[in-house]
């Protein structure tokens, strides 16, 4: 009965996902609801049961399990921009489509559930990010720069409204490229600048537009990781491995980054006394 308890989390995950893809599917009456957010909800089902199983790459199967099907099959292959600029032209357009729900659901209400997660399970620039040799950041200590992150969100905001403005034809397919183009920068800044940094999560912390919207809503996520007190000996070891350089060990609301936590729970690994 122990055993069938503990996956009460996924399982949990899996109906909420799943009633959000009925409810959808039965207010648009579009099919793709359905099989998009029975997928979603399997795949992040899955992967936190096989987490719970002690696998070590269970978030990263998840990672590529819904950041290319966003990427592959939603981006190229349905040509929709799934980056922020499509949802601000799905936005202006009045249109309910992939973008502005998956914005909705991943990254301005579903914050206040589980916090910066998508960052951790679900985005395909971080899946790559994560696959590189700075896992664990050479410093703790935030640069400067991070006010870079609402200059890309400005910018994606004003490229999209002066599209409208302008008037400029074929919206479609200008909005096809900028997802093309906008990838690859993505890419190529989040990569350039782990190695610059030595952190594979620098473009997460200094450069991505979308943690304008994520990082307030997070603030008083629902699922977040606590520490024990009794149990916890200031040992560090959570500290330092963490790759968004929350302090895990401060269960306020005001922690140092506290807006930060992807939900990696590597912290959780490395507790010797399991107070996380």
């Amino acid at each position: 009965m122990n055993r069938i308890a503990k996956y009460k989390v996924p399982a949990l995950l899996w109906i909420v996902f799943e009633a959000v893809a009925v409810v959808l599917w039965r207010a648009t009456g579009n099919l793709f609801y359905l099989g998009n957010f029975s997928y979603i909800g399997t795949a992040l089902a899955t992967g936190t049961a096989l987490y719970i199983a002690n696998w070590r790459y269970a978030r990263h199967a998840v990672q590529f399990a819904v950041g290319t099907y966003m990427l592959v099959y939603l981006g190229f292959l349905c040509h929709e921009n799934m980056q922020i600029e499509g949802f601000w032209y799905y936005l202006f357009l009045g249109s309910f489509e992939a973008a502005t729900i998956h914005y909705a659901v991943a990254k301005i209400f579903g914050p206040l559930v589980f916090g910066r997660g998508w960052c951790g399970y679900a985005c395909w620039t971080a899946m790559v990010l994560d696959l590189l040799s700075y896992k664990v950041p050479a410093t703790h200590e935030r640069r400067s720069f991070g006010w870079l992150r609402y200059v890309t969100f400005v910018a994606s905001l004003a490229f999209v409204g002066a599209l409208f403005l302008l008037g400029v034809p074929n919206l479609a397919d200008v909005m096809w490229i900028a997802f093309i183009v906008g990838n690859v920068i993505y890419y190529v800044v989040g990569i350039a600048l782990a190695f610059a940094l030595k952190d594979n999560r620098a473009f997460c912390k200094y450069i991505c537009p979308v943690t304008v919207f994520i990082k307030p809503m997070s603030k008083r996520a629902v699922v977040r990781v606590t520490c024990d007190k009794d149990k916890c000996i200031s040992c560090g070891k959570c500290r330092k491995i963490c790759p968004m350089d929350v302090d895990v060990t401060d269960n306020s609301l005001d922690r140092r980054n506290g807006t930060e936590c992807i939900l990696c729970m590597e912290c959780t690994k490395v507790c010797p006394k399991k107070a996380l």
